[in-house]
């Protein structure tokens, strides 16, 4: 993998009124804004900005670190990033950028920046501000071309759960899921505390400062290197992220079914692949609806730092762990059809399993706050039927790894495939 280095290839200085003009910085390489305090979120990155030369400040002593940034103001920074692999044959084609940035965004798209093609009018809208939803597409494109493995990931999270509060809601566009996804999986973006990632909020020049330092960061890293990533990839190609959140659930050892015999369970439909049942018509134990598994989410409450899965801070609070022997939280989303008519009780009794479990729902503050699809929202008690012929929600059960708790998982297709797998733990 060729590293990128964020360091600066000076290319001639920006026109006044572009990124400001110097402020102050002292031999040691900090900045003196007045209104960039010490205290500021952003105070370190925005001084190691500064320092490399990627921003400047003002005359008047300030750096803004509020004000948005422009598409072009961002395509030139990105094409300063030295040891970024080139590919001089590329033409940036676009019709509407300043004089003053036309070498920077030829840069930035020789560099993996920007993709012309995405653009079909031919105009960059080189004078808007950036919003983070672009931003998101132009980072991650710039990974792809730094480590082919990235550009592998944005295909591998077409199908992903995003953590972020658009996705649930059915506001995140399907041209920058993707790039959100990636984004958010290397650690570059995150979301706010209204769980919203903001796709069209403009991005400020402190963000930038950040947001580059953390570029530098992922670049050096190989995608294998963010737990969260190899989650959202996981997710998005089987619908699960049980084998990096769970490895140690295995497929049922052939030995484990040898009382049967071979025309009861067919060895070759035996799998932990979950992709072979996803999204499947399922064979239920009552016949009140069809069941699909859309995906399958697990959650350790004992992980910290970087173990912790992507998705804790969606389904749990922080803190949220009342459960015993080692137990994990599971989520599986449902897609079901009801037959005639169907009560909540009964929802729970389709598949019967303390695992995937379609009786309740998320019962966390963060699930409420990232606007998860409940079994209540379909205005159905215990004893009351459901109003909603299609439910689509998430239930809510229990992973268990000790034996005397049933950690056998199984889910059976109507085409005959068996998603078998229990704890090693046995």
């Amino acid at each position: 993998m060729k590293k990128t280095v964020l360091t600066v290839l000076v290319i001639g200085a920006l026109a006044a009124g572009s990124l400001g003009s110097y402020g102050k910085t002292s031999a040691a390489g900090s900045t003196d804004f007045r209104d960039v305090p010490s205290s500021h979120w952003a105070a370190s990155a925005i001084q190691s900005a500064v320092t490399a030369g990627y921003f400047k400040g003002y005359a008047d002593g300030t750096f803004k670190p509020g004000a948005a940034v422009s598409k072009a103001e961002m395509a030139a920074i990105l094409g300063r990033l030295s040891d970024q692999p080139v590919d001089s044959s590329v033409s940036s084609r676009f019709t509407d950028v300043p004089a003053w940035a036309e070498e920077g965004v030829k840069a930035a798209v020789q560099k993996g920046f920007i993709d012309p093609a995405a653009y079909s009018s031919g105009k960059l809208n080189a004078n808007a501000p950036l919003s983070r939803g672009e931003l998101a597409v132009w980072l991650t494109n710039g990974l792809a071309k730094v480590n082919a493995d990235y550009g592998t990931a944005l295909k591998d999270v077409t199908n992903t759960v995003v953590p972020a509060k658009e996705y649930f809601t059915g506001n995140l566009p399907a041209a920058q899921k993707n790039a959100v996804a990636v984004a958010m999986g290397t650690r570059l973006m995150s979301v706010g505390e209204d769980k919203q990632f903001g796709i069209d909020r403009t991005t400020t020049r402190a963000e930038v400062a950040v947001l580059l330092a953390r570029y530098e960061a992922a670049a050096h890293k190989q995608p294998a290197d963010f737990q969260g990533l190899q989650e959202l990839r996981e997710v998005g190609l089987t619908g699960t992220n049980l084998k990096v959140i769970a490895p140690k659930y295995k497929v049922i050892p052939r030995e484990m079914f040898t009382y049967y015999d071979d025309s009861y369970y067919d060895n070759a439909k035996i799998t932990d692949d979950f992709s072979k049942v996803r999204n499947k018509e399922l064979v239920t134990v009552t016949n009140y609806a069809d069941v699909k598994v859309k995906n399958w989410i697990v959650i350790s409450p004992y992980a910290t730092g970087e173990q912790r899965s992507i998705y804790y801070p969606v389904f749990l609070d922080e803190g949220q762990n009342n459960l015993l022997r080692g137990d994990y939280y599971s989520f599986p989303e449902f897609d079901m059809t009801i037959k005639g008519t169907m009560t909540a009780l009964q929802a729970g009794s389709l598949i019967q399993s303390p695992t995937i479990d379609a009786l309740f729902s998320p019962r966390s503050k963060a699930s409420s706050a990232y606007s998860i699809s409940k079994i209540d929202d379909y205005n159905v008690g215990f004893g009351a039927v459901f109003k909603d012929k299609n439910p689509a929600y998430w239930g809510e059960g229990l992973l268990h790894f000790d034996k005397a708790l049933v950690p056998e998982v199984k889910l059976t297709s109507k085409d005959g495939v068996n998603y078998w797998v229990r704890s090693e733990n046995k």
